[in-house]
């Protein structure tokens, strides 16, 4: 029998508690092997005077396990804290940000039914470097920053990921024709480790043009991959283009460690009601069993879900009259899940992690 792998879990602000509940509850239900290392962040550390949001204890959990399944958190207003999110990314070197958006037609609203579309995003460089200052005492400044080997790390993840999972074509997005020197090192890269993937197909685009493209025929669009701001920015958007940016979860993935989250907030007005969504957080954690060689769970968990969506058994937020059987919270809809466990859907696609491997 297979040992158990340790994870670092954070169950967050909010509705993180609830919504981390019901995943590691579908987790458990399909098997994987997990050992958890629990560990505090978000807003209870920042108000007791730690600006980073996050106890030295907590960075020893991370370091050891490598593996972070992380809640939403809330960040206080005003100045002076810092973002948690950048500060893993950057203490951890997690370079590539990975969110599949994809349509579930005609369980779930949208007007793109055939969408299936992963943002590959580069996750430390671009102007989320963090470098701003002041120039003059009206000008502030904020320096964009791209590097070949940080290019050459996101745009070779990207067709491996495509190879890994099967995919056709990987599009770049840039705005190389203003900004020539970042954007077009970016572009120029992604020219020249393509080559490398003679049969996956090839393009790139203006990322103003592109993004017009994502939202008005995402059908057209496979993998693609860009710099950090415009992923920031298009992943919420083709997420909200598939149905729904409370379905979308969230790989970081480095060298050595990795963070699997939901893409949404930490939503404090829906707290304790056991109202929220875990769709986007459990498919997160669907990718962390991949990452670390669990995939036969992940297949079986992730099928599960999708036969869920489609019995129609749905939380509020995705509810619709004449498509939507029954109206369940947090904990029911977990439940669901894990009674489906073992079945998949019949008319969504089913799932089969069996080639994937990309860590």
């Amino acid at each position: 029998m297979s040992k158990n792998t340790p994870i670092t879990v954070a169950r967050g602000d909010g509705i993180g508690p609830e919504i981390m509940e019901a995943t590691l509850a579908i987790l458990k239900g399909g098997g994987a092997r997990l050992d958890i290392e629990e560990i505090e962040i978000g807003e209870k550390v920042y108000l007791r005077g730690n600006t980073a949001g996050i106890e030295p204890s907590a960075w020893d959990s991370l370091r050891r396990t490598k593996v972070f399944l992380k809640a939403p958190i809330t960040t206080p207003q005003g100045g002076g804290y810092k973002s948690l999110n950048v500060t893993t990314r950057k203490a951890f070197g997690l370079y590539a940000n990975i969110r599949p958006c994809i349509a579930y037609a005609p369980y779930i609203r949208t007007k793109h039914p055939g969408m299936d579309v992963v943002i590959v995003r580069e996750n430390e460089e671009d102007t989320y470097s963090g470098i701003e200052h002041r120039q003059t005492h009206d000008v502030m400044q904020c320096l964009k920053l791209i590097s070949r080997p940080g290019c050459e790390k996101i745009v070779r993840y990207a067709f491996e990921y495509a190879r890994a999972y099967g995919r056709k074509k990987v599009t770049c997005f840039i705005k190389d024709n203003i900004m020539k020197m970042t954007d077009g090192l970016f572009h120029q890269v992604f020219d020249e480790i393509g080559v490398e993937y003679p049969e996956i197909e090839k393009e790139h685009w203006i990322v103003d043009i592109g993004a017009a493209k994502l939202a008005d025929t995402p059908e057209a669009f496979d993998v693609i991959v860009m710099p950090n701001l415009y992923g920031d920015i298009l992943s919420d958007v083709a997420a909200q283009i598939a149905g729904s940016v409370g379905l979308a979860g969230s790989a970081n993935i480095g060298d050595g460690c990795a963070m699997f989250e939901a893409i949404h907030g930490s939503a404090p007005r829906r707290a304790g009601q056991n109202l929220a969504n875990p769709s986007g957080l459990f498919l997160g954690a669907v990718q962390m069993l991949v990452h670390i060689g669990q995939a036969d769970v992940a297949e079986k968990v992730h099928n599960a879900w999708l036969k869920t969506i489609e019995d129609g058994v749905h939380t509020y937020d995705i509810f619709k009259e004449g498509v939507s059987k029954e109206k369940v919270g947090t904990k029911e809809f977990a439940a669901a899940v894990v009674a489906r466990i073992g079945q998949k859907p019949s008319k969504l696609k089913a799932v089969d992690y069996s080639r994937a491997n990309t860590r």
